[in-house]
């Protein structure tokens, strides 16, 4: 069944066509992701579905009573409601329940009359049975799960959200539309502003969600985990946009993308050959005696239909080179212990971790580490936990708070910024490529810059005008200058659209040097990671572990031993409607005695919610058997508020072990 359709959709702003003539149905179900570079037109797709632009032509026809949630990439306005508050305007029809429900209390409350006191009764029954079957009582636990999952605290629930930042007002709309659950979710780019916790969160409640999704991303480990179908604004004859339409995750559409790219090329090929074989032919025979045969080809050539020569989007040409070979240990750490020393600051605002007067920082304990050639370590974790810091101590820009640190022989180090701090804001690329590389001719550098986009004019704009990716790129290219041995890079695929993020990681695949890698974007950690360093947050505090082996391998370990740690009653509540994220330590896993215990206070919490389950049941029946015993309901009431109060409770209790 089609919740959407589309025909001969376009839009235009005055000559430039964004995309003409789409056509395209979305049934019940579909998990699509929309992919493509930058500017092609996919927000301004997603917009028009949602009904926040309008198509200058062609038609939209949705299914009867189809609702629709549509996430954009910039913050919500502020509002002046706490975070609760708006979670709770999710739930419309319970909220009109609840709404009926206190009119009718406020009727039993000052009626004497026996007659309307039944009446009213009787449909404050009927709307509690629709708000129970509606899951009205599970409403609270269901806001805590979604805003724990996308990484909002206890305490946040009461916080003002126009006092929240631009991206916290972005995961706010998320969680909204969530709990809304509509039978089409819109989202353009919704992991921008998660941390890999928030992000797998995400993937596995998308999983097991059964609506309809149509998703805008540049995370392909994302896109890998939650779609079933991609389609891609492809680039076509004449500079206008199509949809092509793949079965599949984005794995499975770059391998069909490839195949079909080389399938019409080879078909354009033949075509071309078999036009040249016919014009040679005309050419030879048109005034000979084969005059005939040669006007017949002719007509015939003329009515052939001509296929297109397949078209790729310009991507940038990126290859990294080291200059000369450097020591086999690259990099051992002691004691090591990554931190500020605020001598100047003892009391910042900004650090709201630090007690009064104090001047350290600590932000995590490292264990010792190596390093050796050719390895490729990613350090992964959540925000805020010191990846930064750490890449920065290593290389002497911050001294560590205990420990030390030693680099490697031979030694030549390649160092890519998150924020492009070492960036000239009043420079052109050109510039920061002549000053990269003294000697470096302008006609050399103008010829690399041409290798990252950057052709005509775009080589003297000044830095600050750039785009985020168009920074990225400057930087990349100034390191491909340098011959670096040994990479350390800090979230290098940040803004960079998909084609430009695969040229990098074949190019650091490619790469004959050592790598310490940043990143979120764990596709890019998937592709290189021969061992992760991870930081994770236990009981306030950051710990760093080291698993040796890939991305994939790390992620398995983590889920085994959530497994044995959860058990079998908890790993079976994970896979209920809403999913959690449990907090998972690789380390030091909990003793046999600990396990026992946990378990033995799980069963506990579990038969007390049992105990109150059957309470609210037996509460929610006398209530309804009570007839027009004003007193006795009051009583009633307050216990099943009471009791439900302590049901939220124990979950929340089960959910925190």
């Amino acid at each position: 069944m089609s919740l959407l359709t589309a025909t001969a959709l376009t839009k235009s702003y005055g000559a430039f066509d964004v995309f003409i003539d789409l056509a395209f149905a979305i049934a019940k179900g579909d998990k699509i992701g929309l992919v493509g570079p930058n500017g092609c037109g996919k927000t301004t797709l997603l917009r028009i579905l949602a009904g926040a632009d309008e198509a200058s032509s062609g038609d939209l026809h949705y299914a009867r009573g189809t609702t629709l949630g549509y996430l954009s990439q910039s913050a919500e306005n502020g509002s002046d409601k706490t975070i609760w508050h708006e979670m709770q305007g999710a739930f419309g029809q319970l909220n009109t329940i609840v709404g009926k429900m206190t009119q009718l209390e406020h009727v039993m409350a000052s009626t004497d009359d026996p007659a309307q006191m039944e009446d009213t009764l009787t449909k404050y029954g009927e709307l509690q049975h629709e708000y129970e079957l509606m899951g009205g009582y599970d409403v609270d636990a269901n806001i805590r799960r979604v805003l724990s999952g996308l990484g909002f605290s206890r305490e946040d629930e009461n916080k003002l959200i126009d006092k929240l930042s631009g991206g916290q007002r972005v995961r706010v709309a998320l969680a909204r539309l969530l709990l809304q659950s509509p039978d089409i979710l819109l989202l353009d780019e919704p992991t921008n502003h998660l941390d890999t916790q928030g992000i797998e969160w995400l993937e596995t409640y998308l999983q097991e969600w059964e609506g309809t999704l149509v998703v805008v991303s540049h995370d392909r480990y994302f896109l890998d985990e939650v779609c079933e179908r991609v389609w891609e604004m492809e680039l076509g004859l004449g500079g206008k946009r199509r949809l092509i339409q793949y079965r599949g995750n984005y794995t499975d559409y770059t391998l069909q993308r490839k195949a079909r790219l080389e399938r019409a090329q080879e078909e354009f090929e033949t075509q071309q050959a078999l036009i040249a074989k016919q014009e040679e032919y005309i050419r030879r025979n048109i005034a000979g005696q084969n005059t005939n045969q040669a006007k017949g080809r002719r007509t015939r050539l003329n009515r052939m239909e001509r296929l297109e020569r397949p078209l790729e989007a310009k991507s940038m040409a990126l290859r990294i080179d080291t200059t000369h070979r450097s020591g086999n240990l690259v990099l051992e750490t002691e004691k090591l212990a990554i931190g500020y020393k605020l001598e100047n600051s003892p009391n910042p605002a900004n650090l709201e971790s630090l007690r009064p007067n104090t001047a350290i920082l600590n932000l995590f304990t490292c264990p010792d580490l190596q390093l050796w050639r050719l390895e490729r370590a990613a350090l992964v974790g959540p925000n805020g936990t010191g990846k930064t810091t750490f890449l920065k101590t290593i290389l002497g820009g911050l001294q560590p708070l205990s420990g030390g640190v030693r680099l490697g022989a031979g030694l030549k180090i390649g160092y890519f910024e998150q924020a492009h701090e070492s960036l000239n804001l009043q420079n052109t690329p050109l510039d920061e490529l002549l000053s990269a590389k003294p000697g470096l001719s302008i006609s050399d550098a103008r010829n690399i810059l041409g290798r990252f986009l950057f052709s005509g004019d775009d080589a003297f704009k000044k830095i600050e005008v750039l785009s985020g990716g168009e920074r990225g790129r400057v930087a990349l290219a100034k390191l491909t200058l340098l011959g670096a041995n040994f990479l350390l890079l800090d979230e290098p695929t940040n803004h960079l659209d998909i084609p430009s993020q695969e040229i990098l990681t074949e190019a650091l695949n490619q790469f004959d040097g050592t790598l310490l890698l940043v990143s979120h974007d764990r596709y890019l950690v998937a592709a290189l990671a021969t061992q992760i360093w991870a930081l994770e947050r236990n009981d306030g505090n950051t710990q760093m572990t080291v698993f040796k082996g890939t991305y994939d391998e790390w992620r398995e370990a983590k889920a085994q031993s959530t497994e044995k740690i959860q058990g079998p009653k908890e790993a079976e509540r994970k896979n209920q409607a809403i999913p959690l994220t449990p907090a998972i330590t690789i380390a030091s896993p909990p003793s046999k005695n600990n396990l026992r215990q946990q378990e033995k206070k799980m069963a506990q919490i579990e038969e007390r919610i049992s105990k109150l389950e059957q309470e609210l049941n037996n509460l929610s029946t006398k209530m309804a058997q009570a007839g027009n015993d004003f007193s006795k309901i009051k009583v009633l009431g307050e216990n099943y508020q009471k009791t439900e109060q302590a049901l939220v409770a124990a979950w929340a209790e089960l959910e925190k072990i």
